[in-house]
């Protein structure tokens, strides 16, 4: 510590005055000569050209992945009926649960422990404990990067997507794929940087919060469509010769062009012509993409799309191979959902509270096949090399039923997502949750930080994927995230 009397000494005022002003000075000439080292966290300065907001741009970081493919299961999944394996329900079923917080959750009081309503079996080369209610996706244990550990901030499902999706449990904010079409553009301008593909049954409970691009430009919103329902209004009326469209186009971006000239902030003005001139491009690129006449029965086959006796299994197939087909031809991100919301509760999503079993029977048979069958297609034309898959849901479910019911209520105190292909360990398996699976035990990770983890991936870091809005840099973690290492190949 400095002594009173040495601050008070006007010689040595005048001495570190001196010294100051001469780092000032050294640093200004630095800076000057650009040899002065940035502030690594800095925002990045994303270089979007309003005129073609998606032009595809290098990642700010080292890149292990060229694209992200999520699968989002809606509703709920039950960790532990499918992939955290825990001998002691078995043990302990229709036992008390001996965590008193837990007598009470969501939905209601609660009853017994309740053993896995499905049998669990080794898997693959690492013997992997998966269940049969997911036998095709679990004979791909040794692809998978397990995360046992995740935990989030919500037990609604609304929010619960939105936390998923954005990393806030509110909406307005942007998503995952939006905030990475942002900062890396797209490979193909002929088509959007970023699809979201809803389930045949309809949208997940938080609708286009899921997708939308929140205070980032419009433009690196979702572009949602399937295989069943195709982007509306995109085709030429018959009525309107080739050369009549033409011109009114060509008319219409000269008008477009004057008018963002004069409005050149206008965010919103330049993603709507921008999106207008990529639905001009896409009256020809996207028939190629979406239409599956091409695929061999073969292909048709393997995914389940063929199969009669079950539409929406064969429709969430078709969805499986719109997804392959738009990471072949370059669209940067995917976010594949299945399960949906309006139907009712547990009806046509993986919210199993009152028939767990009864309604998981469905929908295994709906997702197991064709998302097993997309994931093997991946690998098997070397796409999984440049591609990141995420496979998740919002958040888990209890060890225990509810109260005179036979299915399980929310937890969002630890419960299972999975990794596979560009850039992660597999077989791997990261954390655990405790020996019932009712809360995250070891290596307990956050939405913030499996987000960070997936901009790591593509070459991005976290903390400096930013963008100022409402007084305050805004950014995918919030002020949160950690890169988990463990898991990166």
């Amino acid at each position: 510590m400095i002594p009173l009397r040495s601050l008070l000494n006007r010689r040595r005022f005048l001495a570190d005055t001196t010294t100051g002003l001469g780092a000032i000075a050294l640093a200004a000439l630095l800076e000057q000569d650009g040899l002065l080292a940035a502030d690594s966290a800095d925002p990045y300065a994303i270089p979007i050209r309003p005129e073609a907001p998606a032009t595809a741009r290098s990642s700010p970081e080292p890149a292990r992945a060229k694209k992200v493919l999520v699968i989002f299961c809606s509703g709920a999944l039950s960790h532990i009926d499918t992939f955290d394996w825990k001998p002691e329900l078995v043990r302990r079923d229709g036992q008390p649960m001996p965590h008193a917080e837990a007598a009470v959750t969501f939905q209601g009081e609660n009853g017994a422990i309740a053993r896995p309503r499905y049998r669990f079996r080794p898997r693959g080369e690492s013997g992997k404990m998966t269940s049969d209610l997911l036998p095709s996706l679990g004979a791909l244990a040794d692809d998978f990067c397990f995360i046992h550990s995740l935990t989030t901030k919500s037990n609604t499902h609304g929010p619960g997507e939105n936390c998923m999706s954005t990393g806030f449990t509110l909406d307005g904010f942007p998503s995952l794929g939006a905030w990475t079409t942002y900062a890396l553009g797209s490979e193909n301008q002929n088509l959007p940087a970023y699809v979201a593909i809803p389930d045949p049954r309809g949208v997940p409970q938080a609708s286009i919060n899921n997708w939308g691009a929140g205070f980032l430009p419009a433009v690196f919103q979702g572009t949602a469509f399937s295989a069943h329902k195709p982007i509306a209004h995109l085709r030429r009326p018959a009525d309107i010769s080739s050369h009549a469209d033409a011109a009114t186009r060509h008319l219409l971006e000269t008008l477009n062009t004057e008018h963002l000239r004069r409005f050149p902030g206008d965010a919103e003005l330049a993603a709507r012509i921008a999106s207008y001139q990529l639905a001009a491009r896409m009256q020809t690129s996207i028939e190629h993409v979406s239409n599956l006449a091409s695929e061999p029965a073969s292909i048709l086959r393997e995914y389940g799309a063929d199969d009669e006796s079950n539409k929406l299994k064969a429709g969430f197939a078709r969805n499986c191979i719109l997804a392959r087909r738009l990471l072949e031809n370059g669209v940067r991100f995917v976010q594949l959902f299945n399960g949906a919301y309006a139907m009712g509760e547990g009806v046509g999503n993986w919210d199993g509270h009152r028939k767990l079993k009864e309604q998981y029977d469905i929908h295994a048979a709906i997702l197991d096949q064709p998302a097993a069958a997309l994931l093997k297609d991946l690998k098997r034309r070397g796409l999984l090399d440049e591609t990141l898959v995420v496979f998740c849901t919002e958040f888990g479910r209890m060890p225990m039923f509810q109260k005179d019911a036979s299915g399980r209520d929310h937890n969002p105190l630890g419960f299972t997502c999975m990794l596979m292909g560009a850039g992660v360990k597999a077989p791997y398996s990261y954390g655990t949750t405790d020996e019932l699976g009712y809360r995250a035990a070891e290596h307990v990770a956050s939405i913030h930080d499996f987000h960070a983890t997936i901009l790591h991936l593509v070459g991005i870091d976290h903390t400096r994927l930013s963008i100022y809005h409402n007084g305050i840099q805004r950014r995918l973690t919030d002020v949160h995230g950690h890169v988990i290492h463990n898991i990166l190949g």
